[in-house]
């Protein structure tokens, strides 16, 4: 892109590598030099803590703060009832009110790590759609706002036209998020002078008809930006592990095993994430992920230790590096990693070594685990695992075991 910005903000977003598409660089780049500009993401509350896949847009929001502009984070109380179909090849499971606001809460904790939600003039907004979108009387907004979305357009649309061509039911429900996502856009503009909204490049549909819909209304301009869909360069989606999603609260994953996740990235990615995960310098990302050899490992713990800062504090980072190197280079027990505790009476009088590496996690199922001693890759307090068919007895677990799958995967088993 030939774009050379006047705003710190744009600046950042093309130089870290955050861009994808906006629908008027030039426009947007010189609202923003005039003065502090509002811009928001949406989240819809479908889960209990966000994962390392919103971790980008939630750097954006970070930046934009950091930069002297407003971040509003919308939470999608209302329009997580009707659930995005965005590229999706099944509805969403519908969640009760209940669900929707106790995952909220738990969204909200990751949230406040990352911004300052404080009364200062650009200080972060938290706001929820419900307030809105769940007064609306049907009639009324089908009369103000529907009239103004072409459902020949709306088919064109990549996220349904991609449903419809594999004959995959879209229901009527789901086909009205993209009106509702719009709409949001005018109720912010509206109510906050909001002028950007930002988002995953598979988002971009739905940006545009919020910037059209804001145009007919209110004749204000307004703008979108959206940042690329990641993947690792192996080529799977960024924020998947073999475990499952790389959640971003502590409860749902503990800090060692987050620290562990990025500590773990592909050599080729490493310069890429430091720009994206990171505040380092831009020149200190590039150095750092041009080293080669047994450097590129350093690189890999200063990108952990990084991330794991921003997200968990200094104190978790400290001591997951700490617990990594105790089990790694000195195959000791770190106190961080992972735990399973058995009480007395689940230990018996002795319980299967399959059985217990599927609880620590280190497996899905006893025929995975099976297979991962048949083929070497257990090991017990370091020592290869090789039967199993061996059952650990309390005096096994008096005092805790490591277990490891592979290089990079362990826990600990205790009896309480």
């Amino acid at each position: 892109m030939t774009y050379h910005p006047k705003s710190s903000f744009m600046r950042v977003m093309i130089e870290r590598g955050y861009l994808a598409d906006c629908t008027d660089y030039q426009g947007l780049d010189e609202a923003l030099n005039a003065g502090m500009v509002t811009a928001y993401i949406g989240y819809d509350a479908t889960a209990k803590s966000l994962h390392v896949g919103h971790l980008l847009n939630i750097m954006m929001l970070r930046w934009l703060q950091k930069t002297g502009h407003k971040p509003i984070t919308l939470m999608g109380g209302g329009t997580t009832k009707v659930g995005d179909p965005s590229f999706r090849a099944d509805e969403r499971p519908l969640l009760t009110p209940a669900q929707i606001d106790d995952n909220i809460d738990g969204m909200k904790q990751v949230f406040a790590k990352y911004l300052d939600y404080g009364e200062a003039g650009n200080g972060a907004l938290m706001l929820d759609n419900a307030e809105w979108l769940d007064g609306l009387n049907y009639l009324e907004f089908l009369r103000d706002i529907g009239r103004h979305f072409s459902v020949n357009r709306m088919l064109s649309f990549e996220s349904v036209k991609s449903r419809l061509d594999r004959e995959q039911s879209l229901s009527f429900l789901e086909f009205n998020y993209m009106i509702l996502q719009a709409y949001d856009f005018l109720e912010l503009n509206r109510r906050y002078g909001c002028l950007l909204q930002m988002g995953g490049s598979d988002q971009w549909g739905n940006i545009v008809n919020g910037i059209d819909l804001t145009r007919r209304v209110l004749d204000h301009e307004i703008y979108g930006l959206t940042s690329p869909l990641l993947t690792t360069s192996d080529g799977r989606k960024m924020g998947k592990s073999a475990g499952g999603a790389v959640w971003l609260n502590g409860d749902m994953l503990t800090p060692y095993e987050f620290w562990q996740f990025w500590r773990n990235t592909t050599d080729a990615d490493v310069g890429r994430f430091l720009k994206l995960y990171t505040e380092l310098p831009v020149e200190e990302c590039e150095r750092l992920g041009a080293l080669e050899g047994s450097e590129i490992n350093d690189a890999k713990i200063v990108l952990a230790n990084e991330v794991t800062t921003l997200c968990h504090g200094a104190d978790a980072a400290a001591a997951a590096e700490a617990t990594a190197r105790e089990v790694f280079q000195k195959g000791g027990v770190g106190d961080d990693l992972p735990t399973l505790v058995l009480s007395a009476d689940e230990v018996g009088e002795g319980i299967s070594i399959v059985q217990v590496i599927v609880r620590a996690g280190l497996a899905k199922s006893g025929k995975e685990a099976k297979r991962l001693i048949a083929e070497n890759g257990a090991r017990l307090d370091d020592a290869p695992l090789e039967d199993a068919g061996l059952m650990l007895d309390r005096g096994a677990l008096a005092s805790p075991v490591k277990l490891s799958a592979g290089r990079k995967r362990h826990a600990l088993v205790r009896m309480e």
